[in-house]
């Protein structure tokens, strides 16, 4: 299984294709670093909602990459299951790549501050929860992109309509006052969380919610490929 990590991760790197999530990454963290500086957990925290929809195409690309009957082949060798799971993983070692680009990104054009009051975080605490911030986001922007992908969908039209479809709804329902926000991942709840101070049963709470809510949509993912097998 390690090798087809390793062969998904070139394909995705060779072709070119992981260019583009990450450029168009840039210039939305560009366009948010512009607007002034700011705390590292706030920055970040709004980091992590502009980067969950970058991190699920990006997951997308990675596995559209891969021709079909190089995927039904490496189903027949490793067994279908372990092919799965070498395509979630190729993404979100992929993901983590740009989630730590977009840690370092901020410092390099003076997007952030460090602590200015005396109730201010320091810059390691701040840091720190950025980057949980984005751990958050990951799993369910990779299993997000896992369900758009065209072994899922079978057309592009298709991934692209599940895509957005999740992208939108993610921000949408994540905003205050939505009936249900527990059906979009808490990549809004966790940007809010970050404004002020964070207590420990929130922490854990938002931490769940984004575990369960990978784990569900990767089922969904699972049951998809199997359908279709």
């Amino acid at each position: 299984m390690t090798a087809l990590v390793r062969l998904r991760l070139a394909g995705f790197l060779r072709t070119g294709r992981a260019l583009a999530p990450v450029l168009a990454g840039l210039l939305a963290l560009g366009v948010l670093y512009g607007g002034g500086r700011a705390q590292p957990a706030e920055a970040y925290g709004v980091s992590a909602v502009v980067l969950f929809p970058v991190l699920a195409w990006q997951t997308k690309i990675l596995l559209d990459v891969e021709p079909d009957v190089q995927r039904r082949l490496a189903q027949v060798v490793v067994g279908a299951a372990r092919e799965r799971a070498a395509g979630l993983l190729a993404a979100a070692l992929a993901a983590l790549g740009t989630v730590g680009v977009a840690l370092v990104f901020p410092w390099l054009v003076g997007g952030v501050t460090g602590p200015v009051g005396p109730g201010d975080r320091s810059i390691v605490v701040g840091v720190a929860l950025g980057l949980w911030a984005h751990l958050l986001a990951l799993p369910a922007a990779v299993a997000l992109g896992a369900l758009a992908s065209r072994a899922v969908t079978g057309s592009a039209g298709y991934g692209l309509a599940v895509l957005s479809l999740g992208a939108v709804g993610a921000l949408v329902l994540g905003l205050s006052g939505s009936v249900a926000p527990w059906l979009a991942p808490p990549v809004m709840a966790t940007a809010r969380a970050l404004t002020g101070p964070l207590a420990g049963p929130t922490a854990l709470l938002l931490s769940l919610w984004a575990a369960v809510w990978a784990a569900v949509v990767l089922v969904g993912y699972a049951w998809r490929r199997r359908s279709r097998a």
